[in-house]
């Protein structure tokens, strides 16, 4: 179907949290894919669906290691787990030294999650700009997200990395209840001279993402930190053409580089 970079500019402004959540409201089959060449942390995170831990040799680290053989898109699923709630995830590195012996993976593997059949992928690709051999998977994307909190030199930041893309990225304000739509207005007000998708908002909430480390449903479909993704992800979904084919996509992403 399509795969979703989800990433941000400059330090943690919550990608993996904002993953998480779009991924348990996502209106369509998903996968989450954690592809942060820096290490990831779902493993550690989130407990798998039995309430145990997920196990951090299964997924990316154990894809990389048969996939020079060849990687094909039924292969990603034999490297998954299920989060709590039963959201598939590709769990990621645990450190970034892992990254070095895999530059050559990112493209392969953006190619197989973007034409991952029956579902679609947000892919957590954290900060941007460490890396350039993510560079690969993201030329796969039917769509880039990048989140920013709106401080200044957060946003300052997604200018400049506005100013070297050559897609139209969607920008997501992770911004305080309080301010919320000031603050998702101010931004766009900023970034309204690049060709970006649109702009939208995803509440900064602690207890909501607390929540999200273990208990799903009741309470946590309450939070604003849902509420607020699940508004977001039906925006990306619709965005994202399902019945568009892989080959058009194809011609779409090649037309972009």
């Amino acid at each position: 179907m399509a795969l979703i970079v989800l990433a941000a500019d400059k330090g943690a402004p919550g990608v993996t949290t904002a993953a998480t959540a779009l991924g348990a409201v996502w209106p369509r089959p998903v996968l989450l894919a954690e592809c942060d060449p820096s290490g990831g942390d779902l493993a550690y995170r989130l407990p798998a669906q039995d309430g145990g831990v997920l196990n951090p040799g299964r997924g990316l680290l154990s894809l990389g290691a048969v996939a020079r053989r060849g990687l094909h898109p039924d292969h990603i699923y034999e490297h998954t787990q299920k989060l709590v709630g039963g959201l598939d995830v590709l769990t990621g590195l645990t450190h970034g030294e892992q990254a070095g012996g895999l530059t050559w993976l990112w493209g392969p593997l953006g190619r197989s999650l973007a034409t991952l059949p029956h579902a679609d992928v947000l892919a957590d690709c954290g900060r941007l700009g460490g890396h350039a051999q993510i560079g690969d998977l993201i030329a796969e994307a039917a769509q880039v997200v990048l989140f920013t909190r709106p401080s200044l030199d957060h946003v300052a930041h997604l200018r400049e990395r506005l100013a070297l893309l050559d897609s139209r990225p969607v920008v997501v304000v992770i911004a305080d209840p309080r301010s919320y739509r000031a603050s998702v207005e101010e931004v766009r007000r900023i970034v309204a001279p690049w060709d970006v998708a649109f702009v939208a908002g995803l509440a900064h909430d602690p207890k909501g993402a607390e929540l999200l480390r273990g208990q799903w449903g009741g309470r946590l479909d309450r939070s604003l930190l849902i509420r607020t993704a699940r508004e977001l992800a039906g925006r990306l979904a619709a965005l994202i053409s399902p019945e568009e084919p892989a080959g058009q996509r194809a011609d779409r992403r090649g037309a972009r580089r």
